[in-house]
């Protein structure tokens, strides 16, 4: 469905749907406007099951047509039971949504498939985006797979394995001597000077609308019911919000049963602005980051006084995960269900912990947990965890069994 218009989900100002992210009212988030009486008659469980094994199976309800050729990804990732993880905890089931499928590997694959497609209908002929890592290789991915150049801007120092996996696509790489918050000024700035497509700029009332495929996606896996819980790390705070929103969309389209999940979100306690306004019930400050959460490190977010909102309007919760959690949970992961997300993870299973342990969740539920970053791309957090495991021996089987104390 063709879409005319964006409106602020703060003081509900309309405006055309042209390259803009801010209201200029309240400088509140904008989002596309839908017509929600055609959708009712047109998008149906078969409709979307019909679609292509991508997020564009339900290109219905998002603001962008699929570019030709590209509908096949990203997104339809798997969602897999962790049984050891739910016995651990005293869950009744723990599913593992598990993004890490995606193209380059994260859930920012969903989000600039989205942008990336309004950048072309715009004909914005760059692709550009402030990124602290994920955001980076998905853009110059998609921007390869659309022959569009691509620009990033990330704080100086992320990790090395994050920006490889930016430069391999040919993108044009700036390391900003800074926070991720200096570089969103940065690139603020410079959305006013040139015209390319900022994703999470100029281009980011459409960008967002990606991570609600994940709602999508994870009510269709699960038969078309909605789970009792999703457990979700934060950083601007988008994602959380719009997981609740795209629940939302399905049920009001009549395409789900169950009532909508709780939400639990988890920061790292070195950048926990949001976790600290909802702990506090106050609006939401913001912080100088000091995190080894490198990609959830956002000290101003721009949707937390929403997602804040989100956590209370579902009946869940914002949990500040310890720092020095975040290597050993992601660990932990590993061990129990064989998956290993990056550090954004190790705060997402925090959370987990965390609700488990307050008994917000426990064994009358069902819990999706949002595995949204391989830890390929950040194994300096577990070094400590893997230093030592290798042992070296000599090609002889006698030596061998000695060694594991088996008598030949």
């Amino acid at each position: 469905m063709p879409v005319d218009a964006l409106r602020c989900r703060v003081c509900e100002s309309e405006y055309a749907a042209t390259a803009t992210g801010i209201c200029l009212r309240c400088f509140g988030p904008l989002e596309p406007v839908y017509d929600w009486d055609a959708l009712s008659g047109r998008v149906t469980r078969a409709s979307i099951e019909a679609g292509p094994a991508s997020l564009w199976r339900y290109a219905d309800l998002l603001p962008a047509d699929p570019p030709a050729g590209l509908e096949s990804s990203p997104g339809f990732t798997p969602l897999v039971p962790a049984p050891r993880v739910a016995e651990a905890l005293g869950i009744g089931e723990v599913l593992l949504k598990l993004d890490i499928a995606n193209p380059t590997h994260s859930f920012k694959d969903r989000v600039v498939a989205v942008a990336a497609a309004k950048a072309v209908e715009f004909g914005l002929g760059t692709l550009s985006c402030t990124s602290t890592g994920n955001l980076a290789g998905a853009v110059a991915a998609r921007a390869a797979a659309l022959g569009l150049p691509a620009v990033i801007f990330c704080p100086a120092g992320l990790e090395p394995e994050k920006i490889q996996a930016a430069t391999v696509y040919g993108a044009r790489i700036y390391g900003v001597r800074g926070s991720y918050d200096d570089c969103s000024r940065l690139v603020s700035e410079l959305a006013g000077e040139v015209e390319w497509g900022f994703v999470n700029v100029n281009l980011r009332s459409y960008y967002a609308e990606g991570s609600k495929t994940l709602a999508f996606e994870t009510a269709e896996q699960l038969g078309w019911r909605t789970p009792d819980a999703v457990i979700c790390p934060i950083a601007s705070g988008a994602l959380f919000s719009k997981l609740w929103q795209g629940f939302g969309q399905l049920a009001r389209l009549g395409l789900v049963d169950g009532p909508p999940p709780r939400l639990y979100g988890g920061q790292a306690a070195g950048c926990a602005p949001v976790a600290a306004a909802f702990a506090e019930d106050r609006r939401v400050r913001p912080v100088r980051p000091s995190s080894i959460a490198k990609s959830l490190a956002i000290g101003n977010p721009a949707d937390g006084d929403l997602a804040v909102a989100t956590a209370k309007a579902s009946g869940g919760a914002i949990y500040a995960v310890p720092e020095e959690d975040v290597g050993p949970n992601m660990a932990w992961l590993a061990e129990l269900a064989g998956v290993f997300g990056e550090t954004a993870v190790g705060v997402t299973v925090g959370a987990l912990r965390a609700a488990a342990a307050a008994g917000e969740v426990g064994a009358a539920d069902r819990v999706v947990v949002l595995v949204t970053g391989t830890g390929l791309k950040t194994p300096q957090a577990v070094a400590d965890h893997a230093a030592g495991t290798v042992t070296e021996i000599d090609a002889d089987v006698d030596a061998l069994l000695d060694e594991l104390g088996v008598t030949a």
